[in-house]
């Protein structure tokens, strides 16, 4: 059996070793298994391990590599993958009661591609059901239960990718892939110490994957390291005839030995310029203890040659528009499963009422908030022309206690009172408020994940540094349209001079 010590390596440690038959991917695939079978039910974070399929894969792949057909970096490497990726022949919850026995007869286009890759599915992880599309008010909105920060058991892991969440720091996969819609890959690389990209919109296919906005999912990355993202979007990326939103030139390309040329050594970032987004007031737009981590990541990255400039995002309701556009897709998306009256089934009232609502909203309100995303993008646009990426903290306090009642609930349309749910339906004790992943209230121009969330911007997220209670802490680098590869760029300087993403869990 491998050791842990082995089991923790990174992606980029891990493939020269496989390349060199000096670790077998059988072996691998058993190691990860097993610390899912351990620890998987403690954190809440595995759907399913897919044992047979995956000791197929690795035997298959040690085959091919003892012949001398190497694939490449991701070959023989363990993953999971959130449980709203079709899986042919296999259980697709999207963790969800009414779902549960679910199987699709064909898989997502990400797990072709891994596939073609030699990459070893070992797990589908958990995640909030439907991904959250109605609003939820708890950690435990998923067939799986709560899935835990597996630096403090006592936090949430962060939805709605929270069993990848928990299961990558935690050496249970080599890497996973998680989904975006308003902040479900950065908040869980926030709360549970990853490091995760969300890419630009339609660079990674979304071909099989549950929808919940059509407009605003994406599909990336949640790795041990800025370049392990890098290595797992350059499998996964690149257009795609069975998705139309899956753009013609998302190819993307990652060598990890390349640097740029004509800077310091040990000073990558030099004559790079970092817009910076921040509270106004740590004290009450956020955790004053996040903060200081977070200015400390800002300063080692001045140190690193970066200029660093305070700005202010373009003034817009970012929060009213990002919920109305993925409401309203969302009531297209779900109507059959509404009007069936299977969404009484679900686990979070919230998301019922919620849900009920959403078909409540104007279709005014949607082709508003369609405008709106247009000026978004030119006017983020503008930014960029100035800027090489924004640079902010990922999530502004730290992860929520896993029994806290969020307050969220059915998200609404500016302006409007919520839509009533049909009359079957009880609504929460609560008054309904925003959903949980909707970003804290510190102001709109400083609403980094709804803003960049609805421009379709890529952004990745690394640790930087822990609270006193063990709690992680993130720092985002957000950059323009197709310009993935300078956020690795930003988080791979910052992890070469600093060991967070080295941090592991005491399970």
């Amino acid at each position: 059996m491998l050791t842990d010590d082995v089991l923790y390596q990174t992606v980029e440690e891990l493939a020269p070793q496989i390349r060199a038959r000096r670790i077998s991917p059988v072996a691998l695939a058993e190691g990860y298994i097993a610390r899912l079978e351990k620890y998987g039910p403690k954190l809440g974070a595995v759907a399913m391990i897919t044992y047979d399929a995956a000791m197929a894969e690795a035997r298959a792949a040690e085959k091919e590599i003892n012949a001398g057909r190497y694939r490449g970096p991701l070959h023989g490497i363990p993953y999971g993958i959130k449980d709203l990726l079709a899986t042919k022949g296999l259980i697709t919850t999207w963790g969800a009661p009414p779902f549960r026995k679910q199987v699709f007869d064909y898989d997502a286009t990400v797990v072709t591609r891994l596939r073609a890759a030699g990459a070893v599915m070992v797990a589908k992880l958990a995640m909030i059901e439907l991904a959250g599309g109605g609003g939820y008010n708890s950690a435990a909105a998923s067939l799986q239960g709560a899935s835990r920060c597996p630096y403090n058991l006592d936090y949430w892991a962060g939805g709605s990718s929270s069993g990848p969440g928990a299961s990558t720091p935690s050496a249970l996969v080599g890497f996973s892939i998680g989904t975006e819609t308003l902040g479900s890959i950065i908040t869980p690389c926030a709360f549970s110490g990853v490091s995760g990209l969300r890419p630009t919109y339609g660079r990674v296919s979304r071909y099989g994957a549950m929808a919940l906005s059509w407009t605003m999912d994406k599909l990336g990355p949640m790795c041990r390291s800025a370049a392990d993202c890098g290595l797992v979007l350059a499998a996964i990326a690149g257009p795609d005839a069975n998705d139309a939103s899956a753009h013609p030139g998302g190819a993307f390309r990652f060598d990890p030995q390349q640097r740029r040329r004509g800077v310091p050594a040990n000073r990558p970032l030099a004559g790079r310029k970092l817009a910076l987004v921040e509270p106004v007031s740590w004290e009450r737009g956020g955790n004053p203890e996040v903060g200081a981590l977070f200015h400390a990541a800002v300063d080692v990255l001045r140190q690193l040659g970066a200029t660093v400039e305070e700005v202010e995002l373009p003034d817009y309701p970012y929060g009213s528009v990002a919920v109305t556009l993925y409401t309203a897709e969302a009531a297209s998306i779900f109507r059959p499963f509404i009007e069936s009256g299977k969404f009484q089934e679900l686990i979070d009232e919230s998301q019922k009422v919620g849900l009920a609502a959403a078909l409540s909203l104007p279709a005014t309100d949607y082709l508003d908030a369609t405008r709106l995303r247009a000026e978004i993008q030119r006017d983020l646009g503008k930014l960029f022309e100035t800027y090489d990426a924004i640079v902010a903290p990922s999530r502004t306090g730290p992860a929520s206690p896993v029994d806290r009642n969020f307050g969220g609930g059915p998200p609404r349309a500016p302006g409007k009172a919520p839509a009533k749910a049909p009359a079957k339906t009880e609504a929460p004790a609560k008054a309904p408020g925003d959903r949980p992943s909707t970003p804290p209230p510190s102001g709109d121009r400083r609403n980094v994940i709804g803003s960049t969330n609805i421009a379709g911007l890529p952004a990745l997220s690394v640790p930087c540094g822990y609270l006193k209670d063990n709690r992680p802490a993130g720092i985002q680098f957000v950059c323009d349209a197709l310009r993935d590869d300078l956020c690795v760029e930003f988080a791979r300087a910052y992890q070469a001079v600093t060991s967070w993403h080295r941090k592991r869990p005491l399970l």
